[in-house]
């Protein structure tokens, strides 16, 4: 059985610098820093065999003894922005024609934006566990308040998906280069679990951000170890029992009205996809479900639902 903390360590699972300064300076020096155009710090890093695989060009510049790395643009007119997401377009479209990399196998078409930088330079969402940039999504948890007391809806990941068979959040999803998350949230609202776009926009309550920084496993799909530094914008929606959300894409396979009694202990039981514990344990701290009195590990378990990421996040989405 897991403990909440336990859950967070599964998540949250990159070393902190407090923790262990020489080996965390050991680790991160081993990256290469990852920059675009426009950005003072790095916005991503990139493992060294990412570094050997890759089909790198002469649009690149690669800086082996600084381990830097950065599109090449002559200038710094503000039209080479669009440039730099062409360049990592191609490159990436060349690793996949190539056979390079497990993770872009599964192509999604889909643009998410590299913060960091003046103006918005793109990459395919695939891509980005490759070159470790922050990504941006929605989770969204919808209950009930029942004369029984409190309850969650919760969906099961379809098996052919990352994750498969896992528990997941009532609605969840990427957000895509130049959308905002409350279009993104109704949207995915609307794909995922056939919520009208009506209710969705009188209904949900915005409730901050949570961010944390993984390594990925086995189950998120393509190579293990790949880093993912994200930050999730978070949304309640409370409904009538009257509400019942239905498959509507791929996604998912069932969903099912669960106590939270149920809820947790699925939690203890790993039963949930990883971050999903997060916004879960994030959802009972805001509702009082969990308190200082029945958690010891209450101060430390809400300071990490809000990491503090060592790359650019977005100052506007």
């Amino acid at each position: 059985m897991k403990s909440n903390l336990d859950l967070i360590n599964e998540c949250d699972n990159f070393p902190y610098y407090d923790d262990n300064p020489e080996a965390y300076d050991k680790l991160v020096s081993s990256y290469y820093k990852f920059f675009v155009l426009g950005s003072r710090r790095a916005v991503g890093y990139v493992l060294p065999w990412v570094v050997e695989k890759m089909p790198w060009d002469k649009k690149w510049v690669i800086d082996h003894d600084k381990k830097r790395l950065f599109p090449y643009v002559e200038g710094l007119q503000a039209g080479k922005f669009a440039e730099q997401s062409q360049v990592i377009e191609e490159t990436l479209s060349r690793a996949r024609e190539n056979g390079s990399f497990e993770v872009i196998k599964k192509w999604r078409n889909e643009l998410y934006t590299i913060h960091g930088a003046d103006q918005m330079i793109k990459m395919e969402r695939s891509g980005s566990p490759l070159f470790g940039i922050v990504t941006y999504g929605v989770h969204m948890t919808t209950y009930v308040n029942t004369k029984d007391g409190m309850k969650i809806w919760v969906p099961k990941r379809a098996k052919g998906k990352t994750y498969g068979g896992l528990l997941d959040n009532t609605v969840a999803g990427g957000i895509a280069a130049g959308e905002d998350p409350s279009e993104c949230i109704v949207r995915e609202a609307a794909e995922e679990a056939s919520f009208p776009e009506e209710l969705v926009r009188s209904a949900i309550k915005p409730c901050g951000t949570i961010s944390y920084f993984s390594f990925r496993d086995e189950r998120a799909g393509g190579e293990v170890g790949l880093l993912q530094p994200e930050v999730q914008f978070v949304y309640d929606m409370e409904v009538g029992d009257d509400v019942v959300p239905k498959p509507c894409d791929d996604e998912v396979e069932t969903f099912r009205l669960w106590t939270v009694t149920e809820v947790q202990e699925a939690l203890s039981k790993r039963m949930f996809k990883p971050n999903c514990a997060l916004y879960l344990l994030d959802f009972f701290i805001r509702h009082g479900v969990l308190t200082p009195q029945n958690e010891k590990n209450y101060v430390e378990i809400v300071s990490r639902l809000h990491r503090k990421l060592p790359f650019p996040t977005a100052t506007a989405m």
